[in-house]
């Protein structure tokens, strides 16, 4: 089955990393795929580094070759743009994020062009919903995440995502940080430094799911989340982490409960890296997009 991959970050944000993990299982599983990404942008470069056919990304291009593939792939809203006007094969979306889809009638037109959508989590298939794209035209599928065969050691400081987002809550983190007596280490490089983390404080105004959480879980690093968006479908509170409230004293009584719990921190730490090995691995993650695959080729 050649399956076309449509991409246009500049940057390898969750959605570039995800398009990434799935391209690869489904080339080692046999499947074809194929992508057409921006040229200028990281996935372009690191795709074809890992041997997937890579092309620039333009309208010639999905009309050409999504003419010999059986179904195409979107991984963000400009992506899906280009699959609406010019793809001749059915085309699938993910959808990553929790805010409500724009109302206008080129909006409505696109949404009704692809054959099925692919959320992130419950919270974004509900935002779907609410732009009246039917339920059996959506189907959850989480993300997965690079387990580390070493997941390290607890003996650096809390963590967060170094991000240029207010939604992101930077400013509550340090008056949450200050409460608690720690030290935050901003990071834009998850995987090193949760090698090292004691714990990871992920806050947002708004969240499709939190990948950044998952590769926090894949290390076993205990988790402090917002209770927004899809975090709660991830991380249970109590069992794979913490929820709070975006508020610094919430979050700051998180933090303390952890430093001061070694029998929590240690169940979180195998509690929720069991959790994600078991629910996003690469093979759920293959195996759930093929059936979705399966929903829409034609027969």
């Amino acid at each position: 089955m050649r399956v076309l991959h449509l991409d246009s970050g500049r940057s390898m944000r969750g959605g570039q990393w995800q398009a990434l993990y799935l391209m690869k299982e489904q080339k080692r599983n046999g499947l074809q795929p194929l992508l057409l990404a921006r040229k200028s942008g990281a996935l372009y470069s690191i795709a074809r580094e890992e041997g997937i056919p890579t092309a620039a990304l333009s309208w010639l291009a999905v009309r050409k070759v999504s003419a010999e593939c059986a179904v195409a792939h979107c991984h963000d809203a400009r992506s899906h743009g280009y699959a609406a006007v010019a793809a001749r094969c059915p085309f699938v979306v993910a959808r990553r994020v929790a805010f409500p889809v724009r109302g206008g009638l080129a909006s409505r037109w696109k949404y009704r062009r692809a054959a099925h959508y692919i959320a992130v989590s419950r919270c974004a298939a509900a935002e779907l919903i609410r732009a009246r794209v039917p339920e059996t035209a959506i189907t959850v599928v989480y993300d997965a995440v690079l387990f580390p065969e070493d997941p390290g050691s607890r003996t650096g400081d809390w963590a967060a995502v170094d991000l240029d987002d207010p939604r992101k809550g930077r400013e509550l983190i340090e008056a949450a940080a200050v409460r608690a007596g720690v030290t935050i280490a901003w990071t834009r490089d998850l995987p090193e430094s949760m090698a090292t983390a004691r714990g990871f404080v992920y806050i947002s105004d708004s969240e499709g799911l939190g990948s950044a959480a998952l590769v926090a879980m894949a290390f076993g690093v205990p988790v402090i989340a917002s209770r927004v968006g899809g975090l709660p479908e991830i991380v249970h509170d109590g069992d794979t982490g913490l929820l709070v409230d975006n508020d610094p004293a919430a979050i700051a009584l998180a933090i303390r409960r952890i430093e001061e719990d070694t029998a929590l921190a240690s169940r979180l730490s195998r509690d929720n890296r069991a959790y994600a090995m078991r629910h996003h691995s690469f093979a759920a993650l293959e195996t759930a997009t093929r059936a979705v695959y399966r929903k829409v080729i034609p027969t």
